[in-house]
């Protein structure tokens, strides 16, 4: 079977019918940010494609004669922004010895640090043919992209594996990840915590409730233009604090996903006086939930833990969703049962040399990784016999 590859500047250069026909090659890492809808929302709301943003649309399409058999999503970039992979200090030596780093090619969504399937295919039986294809062709990919590294953010474990085979170098991450213990009510989540840490959480949400503040989480026709800007609000608000800066996503971004990604979406809002001062969004789907962008008019303690953390755990349960990712980075995770977990990237990189000394430098930060996993897995606040199951569980 021979299969040959375009890159494609806008998602919607793909014919939408032919799009839609694609599957996930694996159901258990399938994710609502490789989608049409979203892929498209960044696009037309230039959050992605205007040279201020460094993230330019470059998606590869594989076709079988002139069928669309994969669709990859993928991004010439003019900095290391929004990625969650932190590879500045390869760039800095690039750029020390006389070489270019960027351009450079990520395949992955942006400004989304979840682990997920990195390509859609026609038919499941079709998924190793282009993962070999993927690996096989990606020097040529990359230098159509006139760039000379590229970057697979947040493959899961089997594909990185895949590619790592091929001699693409791969690196290790961890975030902290809930799992769901078939807990059939909150109370049985709590249950199964040390009871010094059944104190602390239930002292942490009490809190909230003392200083007057109502937390509601919200779905479907609850989710009002009232609601979706006072967000909005908040998530700029946040941002310009944090980075002097409101935030990658445009408002036009978020106006888009309201309208056609509506059932995927989950907001906690924190009301004060019938007032919304703090908010979190979240992606969901049948098996998993996403924490993914939070803000505040006010600082209010305890909050961002009750909205980001506590209602989402809460919410999956209800719902009997089987993994909460709440975002990237935050050991304070771990105290409040998200388990330390293993993720991963995949780099092309063409120069020989810098080949070689990359390798070395990711197999030495491999071992610090993975023993800070271990370490960090130690104080999850389990009993015993249900922290050992959950270590279990925790790879992507």
């Amino acid at each position: 079977m021979d299969f040959t590859w375009r890159q494609h500047k806008r998602i919607d250069e793909i014919k939408r019918t032919d799009f839609d026909a694609l599957i996930s090659p694996d159901p258990n890492f399938q994710t609502p940010f490789l989608s049409f809808e979203f892929l498209h929302a960044l696009e037309v709301s230039n959050s992605v494609g205007p040279e201020h943003t460094g993230w330019f649309p470059n998606h590869i399409a594989i076709y079988d004669d002139e069928q669309l058999i994969a669709f990859i999503p993928a991004y010439k970039k003019s900095h290391s922004y929004g990625e969650y992979i932190f590879d500045h200090s390869w760039a800095n030596a690039y750029h020390q010895h006389g070489y270019p780093y960027y351009p450079k090619l990520v395949i992955g969504i942006p400004f989304t640090p979840v682990t997920g399937n990195r390509f859609l295919v026609a038919s499941k039986d079709l998924a190793d043919k282009v993962q070999h294809f993927l690996s096989q062709n990606i020097a040529l990919i990359t230098q159509a992209a006139e760039s000379s590294t590229c970057h697979v953010l947040f493959p899961n474990r089997d594909a990185s594996e895949n590619l790592k085979e091929q001699q693409i170098l791969q690196r290790l991450s961890v975030q902290f990840i809930w799992q769901n213990n078939n807990y059939s009510d909150y109370s049985g989540f709590i249950d199964s915590l040390t009871s010094r840490r059944r104190r602390s959480i239930r002292k942490e949400r009490a809190n909230i409730e003392k200083q007057n503040v109502t937390v509601k989480r919200l779905t479907g026709y609850e989710l009002t233009p009232e609601v979706q800007a006072a967000f909005y609000e908040c998530y700029q608000e946040t941002y310009l604090k944090r980075s002097g800066h409101t935030g990658y996503l445009t408002e036009a971004f978020f106006e888009q996903i309201f309208l056609t990604m509506n059932n995927n979406i989950m907001i906690v809002a924190a009301y004060e006086d019938e007032q919304i001062i703090a908010s979190s969004l979240f992606f969901y789907n049948d098996q998993q939930l996403f924490g993914r962008y939070w803000g505040a008019l006010t600082d209010v303690s305890g909050l961002h833990f009750e909205c980001c953390y506590y209602q989402g755990i809460e919410f999956a349960i209800e719902q009997n969703i089987q993994t909460f990712n709440p975002g990237t980075q935050g050991e304070h995770k771990i105290l409040r049962g998200f388990s330390p977990t293993l993720c991963y990237s995949n780099h092309y990189i063409a120069h020989p040399e810098f080949n070689k000394a990359i390798k070395h430098f990711l197999d030495e930060e491999a071992q610090g990784i993975t023993a800070y996993k271990e370490r960090a897995s130690t104080v999850l606040p389990y009993k015993q016999d249900k922290q050992e199951l959950k270590l279990e569980k925790t790879d992507l």
